[in-house]
Parts: C-alpha cells; structure tokens; sequence
C-alpha cells in the first residue's frame, strides 16, 4: 500500500478533506464530537502521519523553534531546555536543541543550520561574538531571545538573573560568618555572566572595605582550575572562603578539596552560584545561589511565542532574583590551611 493521504482518512471518515485538515490544525469549534471521533479513529487504522513539510508550506510556519546552549553540561542549561521544550509541547511546536560548546563559530554554523531549516524563531545562550549576525537578525525582524547572558550593545529580548545583586549578597554572607580573606572562581571572563559575578565580588569588597586581591580572582579555563587553586593556596594567608563560579567549576574545587586532603566547611567555606540538585546531600551541605531556570524557561518561550505571532513585547530584558540556600558549607570561619 502507498503513502496513506488526507484524501484517504476523509474517505474512511466520511467526511471532506477540509473537515480532516480543520481537525488536525485543532479547529474544533464548530465540528460535532462524533466527527471528531471518526476522523481520529480513520487516523489510528491507516497509521496516517500528516506531512508537516506542505502544512509548514501553506502556513509559512514550521512549527519548530532551536535552542543553542552555549554548554549542555551545565544544570542550568538543562533545566532551562527542558523548561522550553515543555513549554512548546503544550503549543504543539518542537524544538530542535543545538550545544555550542561556547564556541562562536560553532554557535554560527547552528544558527546558519536552523534558519536554513525555516525554524520559527531561535533561543540562544549566546556567546556574544556574533554581534553582527545577532544585529542582523533583530533588524530582519527575526524572532529570537537571548538567554542568561546580554550581548553588549544590543537592545534584544533577553532573560537573565540579578548576578551582581546574589553575588555580593552572598560575598556578604562569608562576611557576616567571619571571612575576610574570600576568593571567587569563573571560568574566563568572555561573557557577561562570569563578569557580573566578579563585579558583585569585587563591590561586596569594596562596600565593606576589604583590598581586592587580583590572586583570590581566579578565571580559567576548566581544566586550569585546581592548577590555579594550588597556586592560592599556596600563599602565606590562603582564603578561608570560596566562590565558585559555575557548577562545573564546583567540581573542580571539590576535586582539588579531595587531591589535597581539605575539608570544606572546615579548612575553607564553599558556596556555588549555580543550581546543584545533589548539594543538599553531600557532606557537609553546599551553600547554593539557585536560579529560577525552569521559570526563566518559560518566559523566554512566551517572549520568542509572541514574536512568532507578531505580538507586542512590552519588556525586552527580564531579570529574575536569585535564591541564597545556606547551608552547613558556608558557616563560621576556621583557621586557614596551608598547602
């Protein structure tokens, strides 16, 4: 038997090939529910699948839209992804997820692919160094919303969290444990968010009259990381409090804890801006910065949605709060350890 057809489920139904294209595209208002029955039962016998190339066609739509992690290791990410995915499921548009790997011009080959695919609009963790095509796609009118990091220079829906606002709130939390002696750990300074978190670390300082100290500032690429906290902890006065960056570069902390027999919560005080599911679990507990990603997910959807349906964007940049969860990790202040 060959390809099964529109004009075959009416046929089985009963019905005309409008009736059956008004049931797909889920317009029921007028349509009796026993026609709605034959038309989904003629649908399950023949195993009809509608060819969503030609409906694509004829409603220049797709009904698909890309993401572009700038990192699909990253929690956040995933949750942000999922958030997005679920929130398109339930409009009955799919979603295509790209992982960029923080590169630009990976970032630009996926975002090259995706148009070329005719999908109906882009969410991008974006890289920041494909200002021109970004810049390209706004002034095409091109839907498109940025997530967790702003692009400089450009007026663009975007969702992002308050990095500096938890940053220092929770610099300060160290503070009012007893830290003085505090350093934060980020990846290299190539986005906006890293950047913001060393800003709020460096005002938390510089409110409560403590010397920046560009050793306790540490930006490296992963697997630099324990090579960098070797070198801090090697100093005659080593921290007595942490900040790491980024889940991933918790692990490295952890890590590094582990190689040289440190115990947080007792030899240095940790805290990871980031949402850790396991952080809870762990000895001792871990002090997190929890993002709200799951509703930063959804309203990126509902801003690039109402660009795909030419609808008025009031507020281009959504900033979201953050959450300090403290935990036995971040407590009192110990003597410091030398290694």
């Amino acid at each position: 038997m060959g390809k099964i057809t529109m004009a075959d489920v009416a046929k089985k139904a009963g019905v005309s090939k409008s009736t059956v294209s008004q049931f797909l595209n889920k317009r029921y208002e007028y349509m009796r529910e026993d026609t709605r029955k034959r038309i989904e039962a003629a649908i399950e016998e023949l195993h009809y699948q509608p060819n969503y190339l030609a409906r694509s066609l004829k409603q220049k739509r797709t009904s698909t839209v890309g993401i572009i992690v700038a990192n699909i290791m990253h929690r956040f990410s995933t949750e942000v992804s999922r958030s997005i995915e679920d929130f398109f499921n339930k409009h009955d548009i799919h979603t295509i997820v790209c992982n960029a790997d923080n590169d630009p011009e990976k970032e630009k080959k996926y975002i090259e692919m995706l148009r070329a695919k005719q999908v109906d609009g882009l969410i991008i963790f974006p890289t920041g160094e494909n200002f021109d095509l970004y810049k390209r796609m706004m002034k095409e009118g091109y839907p498109i919303v940025f997530m967790d990091r702003k692009v400089p220079d450009l007026i663009a829906p975007s969702v992002v969290s308050n990095n500096i606002e938890a940053t220092k709130t929770t610099i300060e939390h160290f503070m009012e444990n007893g830290h003085k002696q505090i350093a934060i750990a980020t990846e290299p300074l190539t986005i906006s968010t890293r950047v913001e978190r060393q800003e709020g670390y460096k005002k938390a300082l510089q409110d409560n009259g403590i010397e920046i100290r560009q050793p306790f500032m540490i930006s490296a690429n992963i697997k630099k990381i324990k090579k960098e906290l070797e070198e801090l902890f090697a100093l005659d006065d080593p921290p007595s409090a942490i900040l790491a960056g980024n889940d991933l570069v918790f692990l490295e902390v952890l890590e590094f804890a582990k190689e040289h027999k440190l115990k947080v919560g007792k030899d240095f005080a940790l805290a990871v801006f980031d949402n850790i599911p396991f952080a809870h679990l762990v000895h001792p507990p871990v002090t997190t910065i929890a993002q709200p990603s799951y509703h930063m997910g959804e309203k990126a959807s509902e801003l690039l949605l109402k660009q795909i349906n030419k609808e008025e964007i009031e507020n281009h940049e959504l900033t979201f709060p953050c959450e300090l969860i403290i935990r036995d990790s971040s407590k009192e202040l110990n003597n410091n350890t030398v290694i």
